[in-house]
């Protein structure tokens, strides 16, 4: 009878179990649980950058090769724009000559003074050339008058010989009459001698007439040689003057030259002695010195230090997968989580509830995608949410949530099962334009 007392007490068959009720609500909590709204997100880490080019830091470079010859700053220094960095010294040869500028600004004056003188060259040459001118024009006239008072004169001349040879024929028709008769006897030998000698001299003063018209010819044909010898000197000389124009109007253009270049390298000297100071170029703290001691020696274009700006335009910049960047919409909202804020998270479904998030707005994607095969998306802050934290310095860590469309959880837990992406979401944004049309 014992033995069978301790059966009914190991077993308990009559006794009725409490595990069926606890089942049931259990399933019943389930099932309620797995319709309750979900909303869809895409979570990505990010950190903090600056909407301005400008307001990122910026590393300040050696815009001259040269050796550091004082610092004014440490790093952690806070500076306002126009501070000098620090101070550079000549190690190039060109360059060592204090008084550089002043001897290559004695260069260029005496490069401008020749330069007159050229100028001043050609003006004289150019007055040398029309008195040349003047006098071929005046040396032609008189030559030209000239050859017309000699064209006259052979005219007068000409007439001349044909007086003399009309006397001369009349003188040698009488004396042939005369000879003829004094073969008949009716004159003496004395008259056609008479009348011979009067022939003679008509024929003298006849040849004098003919050498005379001759002598002029000539002088007419000396003077056009000297009309042509006139041109042709005076045709040298206003080559030569105009051969010493063009010789100097060619100084004068590598005069203009050189003074341009002078003008440069004595700009350049003044412009490169205005870079031995290093200027903060904006506002900001000192950080990443490079460099350190003095004479050191630095290259061209090499980086001394840098400086971070007083950002006022914080944003957030996250990276997204391909598969999620069509759900990616310019206006929409995305909380944010920045590192070393408190927050309570629910996670996932309901992140607008939860504690220590930051509204921010998409402001723009990226059209390429990065090295890691992600696309950058800059998030700045929304002007009617929760302000972001002042503290926030560029290059913090943050993690940016995308809220999409609102979804059970059954049907969220069977997406990520299946590995589906999240459901195409147009946004509020997008709405609100739909329905405004």
């Amino acid at each position: 009878m014992e033995k069978f007392n301790a059966f009914d007490h190991i077993y308990q068959e009559e006794k009725n179990t409490a595990i069926k009720p606890w089942l049931i609500t259990f399933i019943i909590l389930a099932l309620a649980l797995i319709f309750l709204p979900w909303t869809q997100n895409i979570r990505s880490k990010g950190n903090v950058t600056s909407l301005y080019q400008e307001q990122k830091p910026q590393k300040i470079y050696s815009p001259i090769a040269g050796k550091i010859s004082r610092w004014w700053v440490k790093e952690g220094d806070t500076v306002e724009a126009g501070d000098t960095l620090a101070k550079i010294t000549e190690i190039k040869g060109e360059y060592l000559d204090p008084n550089l500028i002043g001897r290559t600004q004695e260069q260029l004056n005496a490069k401008v003074g020749s330069l007159r003188y050229y100028e001043q060259k050609v003006q004289a040459t150019d007055g040398q050339i029309q008195n040349l001118r003047r006098s071929l024009s005046l040396k032609q006239n008189q030559v030209a008058n000239k050859i017309k008072q000699l064209q006259q004169k052979l005219v007068g001349e000409r007439a001349d010989v044909e007086a003399v040879q009309n006397d001369y024929n009349l003188a040698k028709d009488q004396f042939e009459r005369n000879q003829k008769m004094f073969r008949e006897g009716l004159i003496s030998q004395t008259q056609i001698q008479q009348r011979n000698v009067a022939m003679q001299n008509a024929l003298a003063k006849k040849t004098m007439a003919e050498n005379k018209v001759n002598q002029t010819l000539q002088e007419i044909t000396n003077t056009e040689i000297e009309l042509r010898s006139v041109d042709q000197e005076y045709s040298e000389k206003i080559n030569k003057a105009e051969g010493e124009r063009f010789q100097s109007l060619g100084q004068v253009e590598t005069n203009k030259g050189d003074i341009a270049k002078l003008e440069n390298q004595v700009t350049n000297y003044t412009i490169r002695n205005g870079m031995y100071y290093i200027i903060a170029p904006q506002a900001g703290q000192i950080i990443q010195a490079t460099k350190s001691g003095l004479g050191e020696i630095i290259k061209e274009g090499e980086d001394l230090l840098t400086i971070v700006p007083d950002n006022n335009h914080v944003a957030v910049e996250i990276f997204v997968r391909p598969v999620d960047l069509p759900l990616i919409i310019p206006g929409e909202e995305v909380r944010l989580i920045f590192d070393g804020y408190p927050v309570i998270l629910f996670a996932g479904g309901w992140p607008n509830q939860s504690y220590g998030t930051f509204p921010g707005k998409i402001r723009a994607v990226e059209n390429t995608i990065n090295d890691q095969g992600l696309f950058r998306v800059i998030v700045e802050e929304d002007a009617q949410g929760k302000k972001w934290p002042k503290q926030l310095r560029i290059g913090a860590g943050a993690q940016g949530i995308a809220l999409l469309n609102d979804v059970p959880i059954w049907y969220e837990l069977w997406r990520n099962i299946n590995g589906f992406p999240a459901d195409y979401y147009t946004g509020k944004k997008a709405k609100k334009e739909k329905h405004e049309k």
